[in-house]
C-alpha cells in the first residue's frame, strides 16, 4: 500500500504528485500490460537481441 504524508498546508496537487511518482516507481501498471498478452519466448528473445544491436549502435556514436 503507498502511503504519501501530507504536510500542514500543502497543496494537494504537490501530493498527488508524490502519490503518481511512487505508483510509477512500484512497476505496477508497467506489469500489468506486459501481463495482457503472451509473448513466446523465441519473440522475446528477439526483442531483447534488437534492443541491444540498439544500445550497442547508441555506445558507439557516443564514443
Amino acid at each position: 500500500m503507498i502511503v504519501v504524508p501530507v504536510k500542514e498546508g500543502e497543496n494537494i496537487e504537490k501530493a498527488l504528485k508524490k502519490f503518481k511518482r511512487k505508483f510509477e516507481k512500484t512497476g505496477v501498471v508497467k506489469e500489468l500490460r506486459r501481463r495482457q498478452q503472451y509473448d513466446k519466448p523465441s519473440v522475446i528473445k528477439r526483442l531483447k537481441k534488437e534492443h541491444a544491436v540498439y544500445v550497442q549502435k547508441l555506445q558507439q556514436i557516443e564514443d
